[in-house]
């Protein structure tokens, strides 16, 4: 049988000139391609402060952050003189083969200092999913420089999300990211998602569930072999699932299981980390004391692409010895440490220390968690959860069973949809959460504003459910 024909479908309404060059130029990241031919994108043209504006001058509240990322919001005039400066200074260099300048040994002083790891070294990347691809390497590496060829594998959780890489991709635990991709790739495990809200059963309570998934993850490791496993990987808060919060006492309990059998612990902080929380790592929130840190997003504001991990001495020591017998750590990319991303990141983290970030998003928290919790009673809501400024509802056919909508509604979708006609740009996340996540910097008037909007929203999308017939 030879390869099926899929036609071109005709856009539904007339695209304006921007948006038909991008159907017919751009081949869109996670997006739905079929849809896209006949929504068209969203064309930003702008952005200042927690806004940003479309091509038409409509203005819009970033109610994610871009991607959970533009922690300091946008157009910040130190920003934009830190990498003009570099710029000019030394535009480019390279790490490979020793050399060296002195923005990324800056950053890398600054990130041991604040890291929440026993850190020796970092390692620069340009995103998320190349530095959790460049975890599992340097699991591998290592181990094989230990003398233990068979402790490989790496257990994730389903609906975690590390990024789109073969080896990041194959780690998070989401089925889309897997279809027709022809992954996970051997030596990626998966175990329980800590979602108390949908998988806890009844009568269970949080601490219950939470040893039931500890004792879930112990039997897979019994039933692989510990002396099969190298590391376990997960973020503090579960982003792109659905902003799933650990119940108590889990990641307490799955660390007591980790340190049994010798399997460390990755912590994926790529969301997480530089405040948003309300401490400046996920994992100090959650009582997490990881053996090495992923990081991404924040630490530029998103200005610049940059991603890093931390490395323990002890790993370290294992690397030179590998590196020696190999003739070099054999393992890089051109942009790894770009002075550029390292002077931006560099600012980023002083005006974070200097505005006390940290202390701001703990001000703001609770403003936050009020309005969000206090979607909870709409008809389409059955879950609120929410933790410094990190937050989702969870939209359902049937709040008192908490029966989902049909997964290809698109109920979130389309409730994201009516947001962004209210001015908020938000998003549906593993299927129907609508995700929030504003700029850290935003302030109490604005985050009324947000849950003003997307209250509206939310009405606008139960009415639309209700005609169709989706609700009852």
């Amino acid at each position: 049988m030879g390869p099926v024909a899929i036609q071109p479908v005709t856009p539904m309404r007339p695209l304006s000139n921007f948006a038909a060059r991008d159907v017919e130029a751009l081949l869109h990241p996670t997006t739905n391609l079929v849809a896209h031919r006949s929504l068209g994108p969203l064309v930003l043209e702008r952005g200042e402060g927690i806004y940003v504006y479309d091509a038409a001058g409509k203005r819009y509240i970033e109610g994610l952050a871009g991607l959970w990322c533009t922690g300091l919001g946008y157009g910040n005039a130190e920003l934009v003189e830190a990498a003009r400066e570099q710029m000019e200074r030394l535009s480019f260099s390279h790490l490979f083969g020793g050399r060296s300048h002195e923005p990324a040994i800056a950053l890398s002083e600054k990130i041991k200092a604040m890291a929440p790891a026993p850190t020796s070294k970092v390692f620069f990347t340009n995103s998320g999913s190349e530095a959790n691809d460049t975890q599992i390497k340097i699991a591998w590496y290592y181990n094989n420089a230990m003398g233990r060829p068979k402790k490989k594998k790496i257990i994730a959780r389903q609906r975690s999300y590390h990024g789109t890489t073969i080896a990041s991709a194959s780690l998070s635990g989401i089925s889309v990211f897997h279809a027709d991709f022809d992954l996970p790739m051997a030596r990626v495990l998966h175990t329980d998602c800590p979602y108390y809200g949908k998988y806890a059963e009844p009568g269970e309570t949080e601490e219950d569930y939470a040893s039931r998934l500890a004792g879930n993850l112990e039997a897979l490791i019994e039933e692989e072999g510990p002396e099969t496993i190298a590391a376990f990987i997960a973020e503090p808060v579960m982003g792109a699932g659905g902003v799933l919060i650990p119940p108590k006492t889990y990641f307490e309990k799955v660390q007591t299981v980790l340190a049994k059998h010798d399997i460390a612990f990755i912590a994926d902080e790529v969301i997480c980390g530089f405040a948003r929380t309300g401490n400046w790592w996920g994992s100090e929130t959650f009582g997490i004391k990881p053996a090495t840190v992923t990081m991404a997003k924040a630490i530029t504001s998103a200005y610049v692409p940059m991603g890093a991990l931390t490395v323990s001495e002890p790993v370290y020591q294992g690397l030179l010895e590998a590196s020696g017998k190999q003739g070099m750590f054999a393992h890089g990319f051109t942009y790894s440490g770009h002075p550029l991303a390292c002077a931006v990141a560099l600012k980023t983290i002083e005006i974070y220390e200097r505005i006390k970030i940290v202390e701001h998003v703990q001000r703001m928290a609770p403003i936050f968690a009020l309005r969000l919790k206090g979607l909870a009673d709409h008809p389409l809501v059955a879950e609120a959860r929410c933790v410094g400024l990190l937050g989702a509802l969870e939209l359902v056919k049937d709040k008192r069973t908490r029966q989902s909508f049909y997964g290809k509604l698109g109920v979130g979708a389309t409730a994201a949809r009516f947001a962004e006609e209210e001015g908020l740009i938000c998003r549906a996340v593993g299927g129907d959460n609508i995700g929030l996540c504003p700029p850290l910097v935003i302030d109490g008037a604005e985050i009324n504003a947000m849950f003003d909007a997307l209250a509206r929203a939310l009405d606008k999308a139960e009415a639309w459910a209700r005609k169709e017939g989706h609700l009852r």
